[in-house]
């Protein structure tokens, strides 16, 4: 039995909607079904001149190592949807239970293109160029992940227009469902 090669090779690649200082990108929430967001989970200082009344930061983590044995690929891969506590904030005197269900959108927002990451990592056919194809792939979603969560402040008015967002609940919860076998 021969190893024609084997390298080990770790990426990890954080995204978050907000860059922070390095202390408070310690502390996240680690996307769950189980789990809804609360009020007590937005620690961060609110930015009153932003003209929003909640803000969710909240991205996509990513890792993996890759080598190759017998010239076949040995690819593994970790990646979360993750809220962070300190770069999320709300004005407690004027957010409502819509707001609290808008923000939480967000964060699902950002699950669904968790799983399309891993659904298109685990269907690729990867080159001997796998850093450069595997960060493709990441681009690609991150690009699609913040115009969807664009499009939703857009569509709703920041929670705003209570129509469309009980029609974007539906829609992220459909997806969610869609892609439940990539959770």
């Amino acid at each position: 039995m021969t190893v024609i090669r084997f390298m080990n090779h770790i990426l990890i690649l954080f995204l978050i909607l907000t860059l922070g200082n390095s202390s408070s990108e310690k502390e996240k929430i680690e996307w769950s079904a189980d789990y809804k967001l609360s009020w007590s989970d937005f620690k961060g200082e609110p930015n009153r001149n932003s003209g929003y009344v909640a803000s969710t930061n909240s991205g996509i983590s990513f890792s993996y190592s890759y080598g190759f044995k017998y010239d076949e690929l040995v690819l593994d891969y970790d990646i979360n949807s993750n809220f962070y506590p300190n770069l999320s904030w709300y004005l407690p005197s004027i957010v409502t239970e819509n707001t609290l269900k808008h923000e939480q959108t967000h964060f699902d927002i950002s699950e669904i293109h968790a799983r399309i990451l891993r659904k298109r990592i685990s269907n690729a056919q990867f080159t001997k160029n796998v850093e450069t194809e595997i960060e493709s792939l990441y681009n690609r979603v991150e690009v699609e992940r913040r115009a969807m969560q664009n499009q939703f402040d857009e569509e709703t008015d920041h929670s705003n227009i209570r129509d469309k967002e009980i029609a974007w609940e539906k829609l992220v919860a459909q997806q969610l469902k869609d892609l439940n076998e990539w959770k």
